[in-house]
């Protein structure tokens, strides 16, 4: 590091400072920090996850410690209050901390436990994204997106300000954590931001409409649910109108909770609609897979291997039967990484109708009734009365 000015030495001009510590607003200081932090918990007895470098994990006889670090935010978490406050002591001699008590508020994502389970909710950082945009005072809609409504890239109404354009949709992306029902919305208006038109700002307008009139839901957490890992995938064959490549979806639960979802375009143009289904089971296999092997660290065990749900016959027969071959035979290999999962019983994909199909909200715009269905099914709720000014009891399950 240079020397700062009137410290330089005459004889040693060229001189720099060693530095015994990495000084904060450095490039390499959140690497320096992390890997500070990490050396102490290892010394502790710690382990580093695999599956989340984030993650450590503290087993000792009958308890356990979880610890999340981010940057300089972390959750501790423990099935022993007389080992947390060890090892709360511990770490408070080694590093200058500030215990802010029970999960309330984590990066921007707000934390009410009730009897029945944990509630996670935006409801303040909604409120940011409707201040900035000044959207506070505009009618609400019953549906992100209009199922009449098609959205292309070329449709012939002036372009829009990409800047603001992007802002707010990378705002929207960091909501759509705990809201999976917006994520589809998200993903179409997010294929426009090289390009925006004025028709899809006020596509994203109408998100922040949806929004103003949900901004008090969340996603609901059970705290008795089964310890059963299984996913919902989709696709919608052909939906863009300009590249006609498909969306693929999934919903993963452990038991009832959602934990995972994703709402994705497809990199290539699928030829049949089993095609498309099938790139969508194997991307829910590659996160079902990730997340066993999260369970596994975390020292909890599966009753039973995890099953992914499609509505989609052609598909789960291609997942099992190679008498399909000769149909899918242009597919990447690595899709076929579905079958050697089945085969070895690490996995099963069964069908299910598409009534229950959990993911279909997540591929494309559905009508106000399918949806508000799709989004109870997947846990997003209501929040407690009380968290928006109220002094009401919950109306959370």
């Amino acid at each position: 590091m240079k020397q700062p000015p009137g410290f330089v030495n005459p004889q040693f001009p060229s001189h720099v400072c060693l530095l015994k510590k990495a000084i904060y607003g450095l490039r390499q200081a959140p690497r320096a920090w992390y890997h500070e932090f990490r050396s102490f918990l290892l010394s502790v007895g710690f382990s580093n996850s695999k599956a989340d470098s984030s993650l450590f994990i503290f087993s000792s006889g009958s308890s356990l410690i979880y610890l999340l670090i981010y940057v300089d935010d972390i959750i501790v978490t423990s099935n022993s209050s007389s080992s947390l406050q060890q090892f709360t002591r511990k770490l408070s001699v080694r590093f200058s901390l500030k215990d802010l008590g029970p999960l309330s508020y984590f990066l921007g994502i707000q934390a009410h436990r009730t009897p029945s389970g944990l509630f996670l909710s935006q409801t303040r950082y909604i409120h940011d994204i409707l201040q900035r945009t000044n959207m506070l005072g505009a009618n609400e809609v019953s549906t992100p997106l209009s199922p009449s409504d098609t959205l292309k890239l070329h449709d012939g109404s002036p372009s829009f300000d990409p800047t603001q354009y992007r802002q707010v949709l990378g705002s929207l992306q960091y909501l759509s954590l705990t809201r999976p029902d917006i994520s589809f919305a998200v993903n179409k208006l997010a294929q426009f931001m090289h390009c925006p038109s004025v028709s899809h700002w006020a596509a994203v307008k109408r998100v922040l409409r949806y929004l103003k009139g949900t901004s008090h839901y969340g996603i609901f957490l059970s705290a008795r649910s089964p310890l059963s890992l299984h996913a919902f995938a989709d696709a919608d064959w052909a939906g863009d109108l300009d590249t006609r490549h498909s969306t693929s979806a999934y919903v993963v639960f452990l038991g009832s909770n959602p934990i995972s979802w994703s709402s994705k375009k497809q990199t290539t143009v699928a030829r049949s609609s089993t095609e498309a289904e099938y790139r969508a089971i194997a991307s829910a296999t590659a996160e079902v897979n990730w997340l066993n092997n999260l369970l596994h660290e975390l020292l909890v065990s599966l009753v039973t291997p995890p099953t992914i749900y499609c509505d989609n016959v052609g598909a789960t027969y291609l997942c099992s039967n190679p008498v399909f071959h000769s149909r899918m035979k242009h597919i990447a290999l690595d899709f076929h990484f579905v079958r050697d999962q089945v085969l070895h019983k690490k996995l099963r994909v069964s069908h299910v109708s598409s009534a229950d199909q959990l993911a279909d909200s997540l591929t494309k715009p559905l009508a106000r009734k399918p949806f508000q269905l799709h989004r109870s099914k997947l846990s997003v709720l209501a929040g407690p009365l009380r968290l928006r000014g109220h002094d009401k009891a919950s109306i959370l399950p």
